[in-house]
């Protein structure tokens, strides 16, 4: 796949980086710059960097650096055994439980959250850092409401990283689960109550938070586009009728354009009817002398 002049592979982290100096120095260059795709694309285009990492995993699927990476480039394209193959190959080569939230994530979506919960309360989940451990509560809350055991997904959200002020890189996205769960068993007024918060905290817009708060508040919005298009109509409707009075006139006209013919018609019938009278006469008068 073509790969913009700009990349150099040198965007890499610099972990990702030591990794591939295990790779010669042509090919690592190879690989890097794929992988810088992936991380440039998998937002925007899930499908073009599934593309790049599908590459970068034929050049080099000994690195677990890219390994992760296409895991994640499945994961966005909701292909998620591939996914989970991938991101149990990468723990398998660094030993490390980080990829363990999305793992049980990848579990969710093959449709096993009993599998999920079961990795929620796995020794992994100890050897996190808060922001894992806080992903591990969110893909629990998720499985829970998967079950259909709505109360027990609110239960499993309620921390101390959910109570606390501070704002940290998950907060908006445990405020908008909370929220988006106490709405789910009919509590409005709490849960508008967290979208808010989860607005707070929401500085990068990784949520629809305010959308949703809009939402509870009976706020509509109307798409620009849509309010063109329906202007654009008024205005086709303004000309046909204006057409269609333009051409009204036209019926009276050609009325008249007939009555004309008609007289026109009678006129003709006089004159041959004067001729007639004359030449008799002439034919009198022949005849006397």
């Amino acid at each position: 796949m073509p790969i913009p002049e700009d990349v150099t592979g040198d965007e890499i982290d610099k972990d990702v980086r030591q990794e591939l100096q295990s790779l010669p120095k042509t090919l690592a260059e190879d690989v890097a710059r794929n992988l810088v795709m992936v991380a440039r694309l998998i937002d925007e285009d899930p499908e073009g960097a599934y593309g790049y990492s599908k590459v970068a995993l034929r050049l080099a699927s000994r690195v677990a650096a890219v390994r992760e990476a296409a895991g994640f480039a499945a994961y966005a394209n909701q292909k998620y055994s591939e996914a989970l193959a991938e991101f149990r190959a990468a723990r398998r080569m660094t030993g490390s439980a980080e990829l363990w939230p999305v793992m049980a994530d990848c579990e969710r979506g093959l449709g096993r959250p009993e599998k999920a919960l079961d990795m929620a309360g796995a020794p992994e989940v100890h050897k996190l850092d808060k922001a894992g451990q806080v992903e591990m509560r969110l893909v629990a809350a998720g499985a829970r409401r998967d079950m259909d055991q709505l109360d027990a997904a609110i239960v499993t959200l309620q921390s101390s990283e959910l109570a606390s002020n501070s704002i940290q890189p998950w907060t908006a996205r445990l405020r908008y689960a909370y929220a988006d769960a106490l709405l789910a068993v009919g509590r409005e007024d709490e849960a508008r109550e967290w979208f808010a918060k989860a607005v707070e905290a929401d500085r990068d817009g990784s949520t629809d938070a305010s959308d949703r708060l809009a939402e509870m508040d009976g706020v509509e919005f109307v798409d620009a586009l849509d309010e063109h298009e329906g202007e654009g109509d008024s205005a086709d409707v303004k000309t046909a009728a204006a057409d269609a009075d333009a051409e009204a006139p036209e019926v009276p006209e050609a009325k008249a354009a007939e009555a004309e013919a008609d007289d026109s018609a009678d006129d003709d019938l006089v004159d041959d009817e004067g001729d007639t009278e004359c030449d008799e006469q002439r034919d009198e008068q022949r005849d006397k002398d």
